[in-house]
């Protein structure tokens, strides 16, 4: 990557990422949600190198989760999928992109846009 390529956007789909463990989540999905963006703003992406624009994709109850140095966090107005993938649709066409996510069709809509998809491992320890 030469100093005037765009960082590579990560966009993450927090409640497929936090919903891959059972580890009680679902009590406190806010919480879990604040843990997943505290987490990425210390560790970043693992195994990315280069800058990252990483932005957190809340949903439902997490909705209003703020955002941090390091990770933007955007709610979801309705369709957590459905904002991600107009994220990844009106980026600019040289910025590349990678959506975490295990969710199959959500993982289809923006592969046919371009965008590399990893599942939730990749931002989870």
């Amino acid at each position: 990557m030469d100093d005037n390529s765009p960082p590579l956007l990560v966009i993450v789909d927090a409640a497929n990422v936090v919903g891959s463990v059972p580890d009680g989540w679902w009590r406190d999905r806010r919480g879990a949600a604040e843990r997943l963006r505290d987490r990425l703003a210390a560790d970043g992406v693992p195994g990315r190198a280069g800058p990252v624009e990483i932005v957190l994709v809340v949903e439902g109850a997490a909705r209003g989760v703020a955002s941090v140095p390091g990770v933007r966090v955007e709610s979801a107005a309705g369709s957590g999928d459905d904002h991600m993938v107009d994220l990844v649709a009106t980026r600019p066409s040289d910025h590349p992109c990678l959506v975490v996510t295990a969710d199959r069709e959500l993982r289809r809509r923006v592969t046919d846009l371009g965008a590399e998809v990893a599942g939730p491992r990749t931002v989870r320890p």
